[in-house]
């Protein structure tokens, strides 16, 4: 069985729900303390054994290149300044072993589209698709988990985690049987459904195993919601001819594509930050305080 070694990362998006911010940056780009979203996706790829990183890009996009690349002038200006530990955390953005490649989205087609742009560059292999606004916090990767199960199974393997009913129809949702611990095989899956028409409360989030099959059904598909090309229209064929699993993953995930989901990534991460975990948590508990005796 073929492994895992490419990931693609849609990042074409405009993050309207971050304006004014993301006006002139991309919101891959917002940190979580001192990350941006999109270090945090290639970092878990990686871990997973990742080597060919794949983004699909749109316009003013041009930043996420730049901090997957060589930056002369600032190394030397920390070389210089004999700020070594900067200049090894710079040095590590550029992984030596891997390659990074950008495509264009021309037009805003949805993650379908998305995900086809990248198929010159996957040929006939299973890959990834990490989406970057879903930062997962675990002590295992969430995509290593993944490629795990599908290094044992085959098919195509996709995130999902218990959301609220009534939040169902902000997620492709899944109707699956248990086939092992925390595996269930999609039987359906239905892109953004009413809370009383969804088949379970199994949302799908922002990390996808897919055959290369996929690319297939996503050129044949005609718009969808949104009059969009939906990646789940085309799952949803590729479930009748092979095996699609469903992976309840072990972590936690913020959805930073919101700005709440984002504001407690935030404080998480400061939290177990080690330069300044300890004066935010002090911070944190003076807060508390103050807000408690007003």
């Amino acid at each position: 069985m073929a492994k895992v070694t490419k990931a693609v990362f849609p990042v074409a998006g405009l993050g309207t729900r971050f304006l004014p911010v993301t006006k002139a940056s991309p919101k891959e780009m917002l940190p979580v303390v001192d990350k941006p979203l999109i270090q945090y996706a290639v970092e878990e790829a990686i871990a997973a054994g990742i080597k060919d990183m794949i983004f699909i890009t749109g316009r003013g996009k041009r930043v996420i290149e730049d901090h997957f690349d060589k930056a002369y002038e600032l190394e030397a200006e920390l070389q210089a300044h004999g700020k070594i530990t900067l200049l090894k955390e710079v040095r590590g953005l550029v992984y030596e072993d891997a390659t990074y490649a950008y495509v264009r989205q021309r037009e805003a087609l949805g993650l379908g589209h998305a995900v086809l742009c990248a198929r010159h560059l996957i040929g006939d292999e299973p890959f990834a698709v990490i989406l970057a606004d879903d930062l997962i916090d675990a002590k295992v990767p969430a995509l290593k988990q993944m490629v795990d199960v599908h290094a044992k199974r085959g098919g195509s393997v996709l995130a999902v985690q218990n959301v609220d009913r009534a939040d169902t129809g902000s997620y492709g949702i899944v109707s699956s049987a248990p086939v092992a611990e925390r595996i269930s095989k999609l039987s359906a899956i239905v892109e953004k459904p009413k809370p009383d028409e969804a088949p379970s409360t199994l949302g799908v989030v922002g990390r996808y195993v897919l055959s290369s099959r996929i690319f297939h059904y996503l050129e044949n598909l005609r718009p969808g919601a949104g009059r969009e090309i939906q990646l789940t229209d085309a799952i949803g064929r590729l479930l009748r001819e092979e095996s699609v699993y469903a992976y309840e993953f072990e972590g936690h995930r913020y959805d930073c594509g919101s700005k709440l989901g984002y504001l407690k990534a935030t404080v998480a991460y400061a939290l177990k930050h080690p330069e300044v975990k300890a004066g935010f948590r002090t911070y944190l508990n003076n807060l508390d305080t103050t807000t408690r005796t007003k």
